[in-house]
């Protein structure tokens, strides 16, 4: 009975919040009689606390299904285990060390053997599968290519299950082995299939090594990695081998394209020699500026950049073309050089005014700046390398990081314009075909 000098307060009726108190977990006895347990658990944090083990379970039932899709190979070979086959032709043959790739790592696995009744062991299929060096190069690729350096690879494996091979000498030579077949596949695939229209060409110093890049703009706007050489487009022998490679690979020298190069004159010739005399070829704009400023001293060179902009953005070529003649002619009397300098090529540099390009296409074929920006981004991922030991490594790293990049490739800016472009280039094509 309760006494009247209990009394109730706000203390005693309060209850245990739902933090502290958990969820309950109740215990109820079995058969009649006897009391109820009633245990307050955390279970979010039970669980929590049950998450590396959870994830270390799932691994091993990954081993274990393996396991299983190994075991049938070997029961369809020899048969059930224990059973008596008077026409089987193989039998078990024990168990043996080995491993298997998993998780981007080598893992311990004993892999059954399998002999012939004559005594010659057989092979399995499935378990080589499991064990080929692709999928742990796969592994080793897709890291790497996202700037996870040599040594920091053993770092970012998942560790649920207990592996080897992740050293910084074994990811290295996974890493050799992929890069080259990515390499490959860039310099030997087709092009005969792509409807290509615009070619540019640059090149690109790297690190200690200059490499020459080439890049399609197809009909629809969208961008292909042509192809990569090692040496300087000045030298006419790299020029000549690399447009042959690109005619040996299929692209047509019958078809008109239009060719954005960096300026060289060695590359200028060899574009002539393989697609004609009267080959349409585009000077890089950003190049010739650049080649103009560095014979001019520091004072002029806001007066000069701005004018050579402002002629280039004219639209009418006839416009265009005057400007640029009259600041050459302004140029002779400060710096003769310059003036030279801008008046070689000129006409080169307004291919696209002729063409009459659209404005918002016009900004992307007036340099070889996409081949720069996929560059770029080739350079952040080869930050990591601190020493490149040959010209035959830096190709191998420029082309895997390439295709990777090609994968994310847009569309140039003004693709809707590039059907008025293709009927542009066709019809002056043939105005000067009908002129001459």
């Amino acid at each position: 009975m309760k006494k009247e000098y209990r009394k109730s307060s706000s203390r005693s009726r309060r209850k245990p919040s739902r933090d502290l108190r958990g969820d309950v977990l109740s215990i109820e006895p079995r058969s009649g009689g006897g009391r109820s347990l009633q245990l307050s658990l955390q279970i979010p944090s039970v669980i929590a606390s049950l998450g590396e083990t959870i994830e270390r379970i799932a691994g091993e039932a990954g081993l274990l299904v393996m396991k299983a899709v190994i075991d049938e190979e070997v029961e369809h070979l020899a048969g059930t285990r224990y059973g008596h086959d008077p026409d089987r032709r193989a039998c078990r043959w024990g168990l043996e060390e080995s491993y298997v790739n998993f998780a981007g790592k080598k893992v311990p696995f004993r892999r059954p053997r399998v002999r012939t009744l004559g005594g010659e062991e057989l092979p399995l299929k499935r378990f080589a599968l499991f064990q080929a060096d692709g999928r742990l190069q796969r592994a080793v690729a897709n890291k790497v290519v996202h700037s996870v350096s040599m040594r920091n690879y053993s770092r970012v494996v998942d560790d649920v299950i207990d592996g080897y091979g992740i050293q910084r000498s074994s990811v290295s030579r996974h890493w050799k082995a992929v890069s080259e077949e990515r390499l490959r596949e860039l310099v030997e695939r087709p092009l005969g299939d792509l409807d290509l229209v615009v070619v540019l060409i640059d090149g690109i110093a790297f690190h200690e090594h200059m490499l020459v890049v080439a890049l399609g703009i197809a009909a629809d706007g969208r961008k292909h990695v042509l192809g990569l050489w090692q040496g300087a487009t000045e030298t006419a022998e790299v020029a000549k081998g690399l447009l042959q490679d690109l005619v040996n690979r299929g692209l047509d020298t019958s078809r008109r394209l239009l060719f954005v190069l960096d300026g060289s004159k060695a590359l200028s010739k060899a574009v002539r020699a393989h697609f004609g005399a009267d080959a349409l070829i585009q000077r890089c704009q950003i190049h010739k500026e650049r080649n103009v400023l560095d014979h001019l001293p520091e004072k002029h060179h806001r007066f000069v950049r701005a004018r050579l902009r402002a002629a280039w953005s004219m639209r009418a070529y006839g416009e265009a073309k005057e400007a640029l003649k009259k600041l050459a002619a302004d140029l002779d009397e400060i710096n003769p050089s310059a003036a030279h300098s801008l008046s070689e090529g000129l006409e080169e540099t307004i291919t696209i005014h002729k063409l009459a390009v659209p404005d918002q296409l016009r900004k992307t074929l007036r340099s070889t700046n996409p081949i720069e920006s996929c560059f770029s981004e080739t350079r952040s991922k080869c930050r990591n390398v601190k020493s490149w030991k040959n010209g035959s490594m830096a190709q191998r790293w420029v082309g895997t990081m390439l295709l990777e990049a090609e994968r994310r490739f847009r569309r140039v800016k003004g693709h809707q314009h590039m059907a008025l472009f293709v009927a542009s280039l066709k019809n002056f094509v043939a105005r000067k075909e009908a002129v001459a």
